[in-house]
């Protein structure tokens, strides 16, 4: 399930103002190559990013969510997309509605915005590297401005003015796909990305939507998807690391009222899929890869 945070119409003219907004200059106007920039969540998480519906949206900015209710991503960690030097990091106060905002600037007239943290890990000045902890999700604002969690994301360059300063969001080499989509990090992991030539969707099957995941440390995470014209949810366990080695790896899945179905061995790629119907009932699901597990609450109802 999707919770959609509130943004005023008056917060719409102020996202660009109070020293935001870059206007271009004759000096400015070459921008360089785009960083190869990953999404700004540690490796393997999955986010669903949303580009409309939110009034104070003029472009290609993406709100990202992940969890079934709408505290679920408060205080995750939320990490530099590209390695850079921290521009910006401060409470916005009434200026506009960002409310704790970190900008960083990659070089070449590239940089990111992440606003509406609960805290911000860097100052100014700081250089940081990609994947580096930069701060957490969070639902600060101006205020009046009552919004529930989520980062606010932003691609601009200084080659023109607000609102055509924001670019499209590329991660990984791919451009994001606007304007909803669920995005899988590859941000620092091991290689160039994930080295798991598998993913959830393909594990479970054509119609599968990825609408949670637990990182299991390094290892692996667990995904639970839902298909919603057959009704049924399917959990996965993708491994991370020993890819192409047997190691061992669980998923479960457990309909309320129903027996746990579970899958389990020494894989090479990923356990599961395990799938079950689950249309009008809330589901308990997990899974584990070494010494590293998860069991969720029963959640995710009707």
């Amino acid at each position: 399930m999707r919770f959609r945070r509130v943004v005023t119409a008056a917060a719409t003219a102020l996202l660009g103002m109070a020293g935001l907004a870059i206007t271009a200059t004759s000096a400015e106007a070459a921008v360089g190559p785009r960083p190869n920039f990953q999404l700004p969540f540690p490796c393997n998480q999955v986010w669903n990013g949303d580009n409309d519906n939110s009034s104070a949206h003029r472009a290609y900015e993406i709100d990202f969510n992940r969890g079934g209710s709408a505290d679920a991503d408060l205080g995750d960690a939320v990490v530099a997309a590209a390695a850079g030097k921290v521009v910006t990091s401060a409470h916005q106060g009434s200026a506009n509605g960002f409310g704790n905002l970190v900008k960083i600037d990659h070089g070449g007239g590239w940089s990111t915005y992440y606003a509406h943290l609960k805290v911000r890990s860097v100052a100014v000045g700081a250089q940081v590297a990609q994947g580096q902890k930069i701060g957490e999700v969070g639902n600060t604002s101006k205020p009046g401005n009552n919004i529930s969690p989520h980062l606010h994301y932003e691609v601009r360059t200084n080659d023109a003015s607000w609102p055509d300063n924001i670019k499209p969001a590329y991660f990984n080499g791919v451009k994001f796909g606007y304007p909803n989509a669920n995005v899988t990090s590859k941000n620092t992991c091991s290689g160039s990305g994930n080295p798991n030539p598998y993913d959830a969707v393909e594990v479970c099957g054509d119609g599968y939507k990825v609408i949670d995941s637990q990182a299991l440390g390094s290892a692996a995470t667990t995904y639970l998807l839902y298909n919603g014209t057959t009704k049924n949810n399917c959990v996965t366990t993708i491994k991370a690391t020993s890819v192409g080695s047997g190691s061992a790896v669980s998923a479960f899945l457990e309909v309320e009222g129903s027996a746990r179905k579970t899958d389990s061995g020494s894989f090479e790629y990923y356990a599961g899929p395990v799938s079950a119907a689950a249309g009008a009932k809330c589901v308990r699901w997990g899974g584990s890869a070494g010494s590293a597990s998860y069991e969720s609450p029963l959640e995710h109802c009707g």
